[in-house]
């Protein structure tokens, strides 16, 4: 399933939104321009598990803020750019742009951490912003669980556009990487692409738990229909 729109509009730029999408872009044509150097770029700002283990440093801490802002590959940066354009705009104009920051930026932390423990002996390096962004999904299914997402959906092999609920839509999503993850347990990772699936499933859960902490309304204003306060 491939995400094109939802039907939530924004009320105010998505300043903070928009500079990660700009970054992220900035830096994959920057990782591009290496050549044959970018794989020694990605092992040295990509987050390694057995190294961020075994020679934890001020260097490997920093690790874990590069490697969100690098990936591996046209469809990595695509797929990941267009979901936080969709899903961002929306839990940034509820959160506002600081914290949403700091939110957006915890959840790739706890991502990061997520992976790293349950693959302690990995030497392939971890980039891209999917656990960040999978933090944002869940605050967006939260915030917006009666939205509409504008999804392309292949049916025997034939792409169809259908309009899902935003949490059906995540909702698989998110049983996918969750057993995805199982799977990587108890098979070889490197069977699976080296896709962090336990990373997405660390950002989506912090992102459940960090919502409420920093969903703080201190002004009354207009309501969406489809917006619901489970707290």
């Amino acid at each position: 399933m491939i995400p094109l729109a939802d039907n939530i509009p924004h009320r105010r730029f998505p300043i903070i939104n928009w500079t990660i999408i700009v970054l992220n872009i900035f830096f994959f044509f920057f990782t591009l321009s290496l050549g044959k150097d970018a794989q020694e770029f990605v092992q040295i700002f990509g987050v390694v598990p057995y190294r961020f283990i075994n020679d934890f440093d001020s260097f490997e801490i920093g690790t874990i803020f590069s490697s969100m802002f690098l990936h591996g590959g046209w469809a990595h940066i695509l797929g990941n750019m267009i979901a936080l354009y969709i899903f961002g705009d929306n839990v940034e104009d509820r959160l506002g742009s600081f914290r949403y920051l700091l939110f957006y930026l915890l959840t790739g932390i706890a991502a990061s951490l997520t992976h790293i423990f349950l693959n302690q002996n990995s030497i392939v390096p971890t980039i891209g912003a999917s656990g960040a962004i999978s933090g944002v999904m869940a605050a967006y299914i939260f915030l917006y669980p009666t939205a509409k997402v504008i999804t392309v959906f292949p049916i025997l092999f034939f792409p169809y556009i259908i309009e899902l609920p935003a949490i059906v839509y995540t909702g698989v999503w998110f049983i996918t990487q969750f057993f995805s993850g199982v799977l990587t347990i108890v098979a070889d990772v490197q069977a699976f692409g080296g896709v962090a699936y336990w990373a997405h499933i660390g950002g989506f859960v912090a992102g459940i738990i960090l919502l409420p902490v920093l969903l703080v309304r201190k002004y009354k204003r207009r309501k969406y229909v489809d917006e619901y306060y489970p707290w």
